[in-house]
């Protein structure tokens, strides 16, 4: 397993300005969007956005609530497209590539940002994306909503070292519940799983609903983010 080795942050007044809005990437750069890093912050939350080839983008509406919730929890946040969405460079590369991605995105944080808790979340693909990059990295607190485990092979997916909270709805059509229960059942180690009656894979209707579990959940984890020492945008680039 891969981590990385936390570093001792850096104060001096040169390094106020933003996250850049292109990242480098292993197949070129890679299109963000911070928001939250102009005060201060208890850690950052890297968050993953579903399938590239079915519309999937950091402006997805499940990413957006989960962005914001997470700012309300005390967190700046850092969402991006994978290659080959938006103004990312380069092609879908089945989840392998775009694990590559969010693991350059996370290296660019912890040296940029380095000391600073490390949250990682996503939806659907990019709730499994977020998993695979949990294992290779350290990170406090994984956080996956549907994560589509049925679309490829979760059967050697380890599951992370850190606290994990997966929401996933019962009435899902895209990944099943049923798909989710099954994979479930091959961990040694366990989630937080909330399951939700009534809402399918997108959360129509639902995404306040959603805020609300994750605000409920997170909320002790947060608060103890602050006996840490929050970061503040003065000691990133």
């Amino acid at each position: 397993m891969i981590k990385s080795v936390a570093r001792q942050p850096r104060s001096d007044s040169s390094m106020s300005r933003p996250v850049p809005p292109f990242i480098s990437g292993p197949s070129g750069n890679l299109e963000t969007l911070a928001e939250g890093f102009d005060k201060p912050f208890k850690g950052i939350a890297i968050i993953c956005h579903p399938h590239p080839l079915h519309g999937g983008t950091m402006q997805n509406k499940v990413v957006h609530y989960l962005a914001r919730t997470l700012r309300n929890l005390g967190l700046a946040t850092l969402r991006f497209n994978f290659r080959g969405v938006g103004k990312s460079e380069g092609k879908y590369g089945e989840s392998i590539g775009e694990t590559a991605d969010l693991l350059a995105i996370i290296d660019w944080v912890t040296d940029h940002y380095p000391g600073t808790p490390l949250w990682l979340a996503g939806f659907s693909f990019g709730g499994y994306v977020a998993l695979r990059g949990s294992t290779q990295r350290e990170v406090k607190q994984l956080i996956t909503i549907a994560p589509s485990v049925s679309f490829f092979d979760a059967s050697d997916l380890l599951p992370p070292d850190c606290p994990w909270l997966l929401v996933q709805g019962k009435d899902d059509d895209v990944v099943p519940h049923r798909a989710i229960l099954d994979w479930l059942a091959g961990l040694k180690t366990q989630p937080t799983s909330i399951y939700l009656d009534g809402v399918g894979h997108f959360f129509h209707g639902k995404l306040p609903l959603l805020s609300e579990i994750l605000l409920t959940h997170l909320q002790p984890a947060a608060d103890r983010l602050s006996s840490l020492g929050g970061q503040s945008a003065r000691h990133g680039l």
